[in-house]
């Protein structure tokens, strides 16, 4: 399997995880949370394997994302593109990397739904679900045209 491939299977296999229902029973809260985390985690690989992907031809020894994304990063076109989408605040990018670091610290991304019905919801934490449904497709749609730019050189 190339890159691109695996790039691609890693994005429909996070979807997959992101879609399926948590169920109804005492571990449907439990089960919701290890479907996003692990969502999560998936879009994460995707993304290193994204990096590998356009940045192929210059054979970097690493591919770690917060290393190739930092600021002190190499100097490649198709890197500081995505530098650049990751700073943008509403980009899926930034999202993204903002959830990676939740996923990592000890409170994890995932939260357990309010089911008191005197508590005021978080509006950054209202369902991960769909945040990372949207973000994998807006992803998808920046990965095409990077692909396209990248394929140029």
């Amino acid at each position: 399997m190339n890159a691109r491939s695996r790039t691609n299977q890693l994005l429909y296999q996070a979807e997959l995880l992101a879609t399926l229902e948590a169920g109804e029973d005492e571990h449907a809260p439990a089960r919701q949370m290890a479907l996003e985390e692990s969502a999560l985690a998936l879009f994460e690989l995707a993304l290193e394997s994204l990096l590998r992907e356009v940045t192929e031809h210059a054979r970097l020894p690493e591919h770690r994302w917060n290393v190739l994304l930092s600021d002190d990063g190499p100097a490649l076109a198709e890197l500081q593109r995505l530098r650049d989408l990751m700073a943008q605040p509403e980009s899926w990018l930034n999202w993204l990397v903002t959830q990676l670091e939740r996923l990592h610290s000890d409170e994890g991304a995932a939260r357990r739904p309010a089911h008191n019905p005197a508590m005021i919801a978080v509006g950054n934490q209202a369902d991960l679900r769909l945040q990372l449904l949207d973000n994998l497709q807006s992803a998808k749609r920046e990965i095409g045209a990077l692909r396209e730019t990248s394929f140029e050189w």
